[in-house]
């Protein structure tokens, strides 16, 4: 189990800039290791699926790896299987209208295990693209993999074998999530709590949705993760943690008022107030001296 002290974490806050650069180096370390040996093996792996539950970085995570391998000559593409998702009326038609929406079952499953046996073949396929503001499924682009070149598929469920089928053959497996805790003498902020500021900015910044909303579907994520996800995280040959060192420090003062004025309101709130109290003791670092390439602008902008 991997613990970081607040003590630490707010003597690092005194030189924030150079914290940032530091923070940084573990995660990037471990994206550069996992992207040599995806490169050493591409002839015979030219599949990489990257999984992890809501909020660990799975988008960041494969775009960085796929900027390494091209550093290294390699073109890599990178799909979202957030595109395979049935439309809803199809979901409805085969699952009946009560949706659970973490469940496997609302990929097209048929659809991507056909496409990735022919990207394993170098054949074009018909990529979709899901528009989620009508829940339907719209025109999306080609796509051929050439000789020599990747692909990175990254979603929830892509280290699940019901929906990559057999295909360890000829894939890289990659399990990206928070795994670090943050200390304050003997009580820890679990990373799941980590990984809920990331949703709860993100939310509240990009998609007008109220903490107790983000808290509430929280609910039904971890549910999901517990049911769809943990149990498949053995599968992968990299297992990646995406905590960043200095990123709860500039959550502090984004989520602070949010949350003192949710805790007002929301009845479940106790569910969640260690978030509010280990903010409170941490010192803050200005999002100006975030990089734009890194992973929590994922979630700040």
């Amino acid at each position: 189990m991997n613990c970081i002290s607040v003590n630490y974490l707010n003597n690092a806050a005194k030189t924030p800039e150079k914290f940032i650069v530091e923070g940084e180096k573990l995660y990037c370390e471990q994206l550069a290791n996992a992207a040599e040996k995806i490169f050493e093996q591409r002839s015979e792996k030219p599949i990489v699926l990257i999984s992890g539950p809501s909020g660990s970085g799975k988008t960041t995570s494969a775009n960085r790896i796929a900027a390494a391998l091209k550093q290294k000559g390699c073109n890599a593409h990178v799909i979202s299987m957030d595109n395979y998702f049935l439309p809803v009326k199809k979901d409805i038609e085969l699952h009946g209208a009560d949706i659970d929406y973490e469940s496997p079952e609302r990929l097209d499953i048929d659809l991507f295990h056909e496409h990735l046996k022919k990207l394993q073949r170098g054949e074009e396929i018909d990529v979709p693209q899901f528009d989620f503001e009508n829940q339907d499924r719209v025109q999306g682009t080609k796509l051929k993999r050439e000789k020599g070149e990747l692909v990175i598929l990254e979603g929830i469920h892509s280290l699940n074998p019901a929906v990559t089928g057999d295909s360890d053959s000829y894939t890289q497996r990659i399990y990206v999530s928070v795994r670090t805790r943050i200390q304050n003498g003997n009580e820890l902020l679990h990373p799941s709590k980590i990984r809920l500021m990331r949703r709860l900015i993100r939310d509240k910044l990009f998609r007008g949705r109220e903490l107790s909303e983000t808290f509430e579907f929280f609910k039904s994520v971890e549910r999901g993760e517990n049911l769809y996800i943990m149990p498949y995280k053995h599968r992968a040959n990299f297992d990646i943690d995406t905590f960043i060192e200095y990123e709860a420090l500039v959550y502090r003062d984004i989520l602070l008022p949010e949350l003192e004025k949710t805790s007002q309101e929301y009845m479940s709130y106790s569910d969640y107030a260690d978030i509010e109290k280990f903010l409170k003791i941490l010192s803050p670092v200005d999002k100006k001296y975030v990089p734009e390439d890194v992973l929590i602008r994922e979630f700040i902008g």
